[in-house]
This record gives structure tokens, C-alpha cells and sequence, in this order.
């Protein structure tokens, strides 16, 4: 961005505003989990936001979706504790059509479906993983806030998104201790995120 200025700092939640592409933009940090997220996207909401896109990290589902690759999502599951306060689980997290459309153009090469937000970043052997059974059901990645960003935009009439960068697979370590974000090929794909991400929003709005 050019002219860039915090507006906001507060625990994990820090706020950049100014220009890309000769338009607005904010650029908000929302941390880990639906709960805080859901602060987040509520406040810039309220702020008058118009058009959202979380670029951030995943976990691939597939055999064919890696490490370094980007994923578009074109909605989310809500396996997740904070949209269900919300509305009731039948309401659909659906990404916005121009906003797919638009990150699909800017992306590159990049898988596109469905993603599954879930919350439980270490499950217990009482209860176990489900995410073998959202694989087997298509799902292609998995990360931990879009489906309440989806619900809250789509509640408000707000155009949102999300742009993923692959940074590992949860079904090849049930332990996670081969788990590691801190790696070039993921820092790399996250920057190419980002941009497409920044691309996307900037773009007119179809």
C-alpha cells in the first residue's frame, strides 16, 4: 500500500489503512478462531466495509493440494462454535460469486471448492478427527475462520472471500509434529496470497 498508517492496535488485532491500485484499503490482523475473528470482521462491519477477503494459511485435504499451492475457497463448512451463536447451522457460508471470479483471475493457478473452518487445531483421542470424512467428501482445505466471516458478510449484504496458501496436510501427522508454517515454499505462496488477494478486492465489482 501507499500511504500507509496504523489506525488500530489492540491485543492481536492490528489495522493498517491506505491505497492500493489508487482505492482504499484496509488491512486488518484477526488472530486464531472463529470467536476472534468474528470481533474482527463485526467491527469492521460496522465500520462500513464493503468488500472482505481473508488471505491466510491452510492445511490441504487432498492428495493433489500441497504445499505452496493456493486455494480459493468457494464456501466453508461451519465446523466451528461461533456462527452457530449467530444464526442457525442451515444457514450456508458461501462465498461471494464476483469475489471467487475475481481471485480466480488474480490467483493464478490455484484449487478452488469448498473449505472446511474449523476451530480444534488439536483434537482429542476421545472424540477423535473428522477430517478424514470431510476429505472423503470433497472438502479440499482446512483452516480456522472463514465459514464466520462468510455468515456475518452474507448476513450484512457484504461481498467476502477467501485466498488460502498451503501450508501442510493435518491427515499426514495426527500429532502434528511434522507441522511446520515457517518454510520458504509456504512464506512464498502466502505473499502470492496476499497480492491476489489485494488484486481481488481492488478490482471493480462485477
Amino acid at each position: 500500500m501507499t500511504s500507509a498508517r496504523e489506525v488500530g492496535r489492540n491485543r492481536e488485532y492490528v489495522t493498517f489503512t491506505g491505497w492500493y491500485a489508487d482505492q482504499p484499503v484496509t488491512i486488518s490482523s484477526h488472530g486464531v478462531g472463529s470467536a476472534g475473528a468474528a470481533v474482527c470482521v463485526e467491527e469492521l462491519l460496522r465500520a462500513g466495509v464493503r468488500r472482505i477477503i481473508r488471505a491466510g494459511t491452510a492445511g490441504g485435504l487432498q492428495p493433489d493440494v500441497v504445499d505452496g499451492d493456493l486455494v480459493i475457497a468457494t464456501g466453508a463448512v461451519r465446523d466451528e462454535g461461533t456462527s452457530v451463536r449467530l444464526i442457525p447451522a442451515e444457514y450456508p457460508a458461501v462465498a461471494d460469486a464476483g469475489i471467487v471470479a475475481a481471485l480466480s483471475e488474480t490467483a493464478g493457478a490455484a484449487h478452488r471448492g469448498v473449505v472446511l473452518t474449523s476451530d480444534l487445531f488439536y483434537p482429542m483421542p476421545m472424540l477423535g478427527s473428522r477430517l478424514q470424512q470431510w476429505a472423503d467428501a470433497g472438502v479440499i482445505a482446512v483452516e480456522m475462520e472463514l465459514s464466520v466471516l462468510l455468515v456475518l458478510a452474507g448476513l450484512r449484504g457484504v461481498a467476502a472471500g477467501g485466498v488460502f496458501a498451503v501450508d501442510g496436510n493435518p491427515l499426514a501427522s495426527a500429532d502434528m509434529k511434522e507441522y511446520s508454517p515457517h518454510r520458504d515454499v509456504v512464506h512464498t505462496a502466502a505473499d502470492t496470497a496476499v497480492r491476489a488477494g489485494l488484486d481481488a478486492l481492488t478490482r471493480p465489482a462485477t
